[in-house]
């Protein structure tokens, strides 16, 4: 799973990436730990806007959810059944671009996972990149607000990260730098379910 990720690096650094144009600089900060249950703002791209790094919270609510409450379920979709279900169906099309350069797992030392070791997992050289993330848009009926949101795709762990992540053995989805662009342009979900993969890097904390 992913719950707490990082994107630490300057707006410029993002832009130059990405080939795009941060919408609102202001909205813009670096974070070294972010925390998905604190439903934060958070850099990505979506599939209508490719030349365009904009803000979305992390959390995904359905257009049909009544409050926001389900956001707490919602940080991480399983691509092995995203098109199943309710929650994340009507988003299987609606692909973004959650842009990162590290996120942490913790690693179970003991059966029940009171004991735990933390890890950074990243690229090498602390690289940016791309988890694959679906998104969606809700307008809270009480005061009209809209909100946009996503979730980050999970998949079975690799070997590393089965090693790391050892009580369920899940991993998100890294986007190959190359694949960035197909997954916008809506290539087939189950393409980049495992043994799809990246080389990540793991760094005991």
């Amino acid at each position: 799973m992913c719950f707490h990720s990082k994107q630490s690096k300057s707006a410029t650094e993002l832009q130059h990436r990405f080939k795009a144009t941060m919408d609102n600089p202001l909205e813009f900060q670096p974070q070294n730990h972010i925390n998905g249950f604190d439903f934060p703002e958070t850099p990505v791209i979506i599939d209508e806007k490719p030349q365009i790094i904009t803000h979305y919270n992390w959390g995904l609510i359905p257009a049909w959810s009544k409050d926001s409450a389900i956001q707490k379920y919602t940080l991480n979709a399983k691509i092995e059944t995203v098109n199943e279900k309710p929650s994340f169906k009507n988003s299987v099309n609606k692909r973004c671009l959650v842009i990162a350069n590290g996120y942490f797992e913790w690693k179970w030392l003991d059966p029940k996972g009171k004991n735990k070791q933390k890890y950074e997992i990243e690229l090498p050289n602390e690289e940016l990149f791309a988890f694959a993330g679906l998104y969606a848009h809700w307008v809270d009926k009480n005061t009209g607000e809209l909100k946009n949101t996503y979730t980050i795709l999970t998949t079975e762990a690799s070997p590393l990260l089965a090693e790391i992540h050892n009580h369920n053995k899940r991993m998100p989805i890294v986007l190959k730098h190359e694949d960035e662009k197909k997954w916008l342009q809506h290539e087939p979900i189950e393409h980049y379910a495992y043994p799809y993969s990246v080389d990540l890097v793991a760094l005991k904390l």
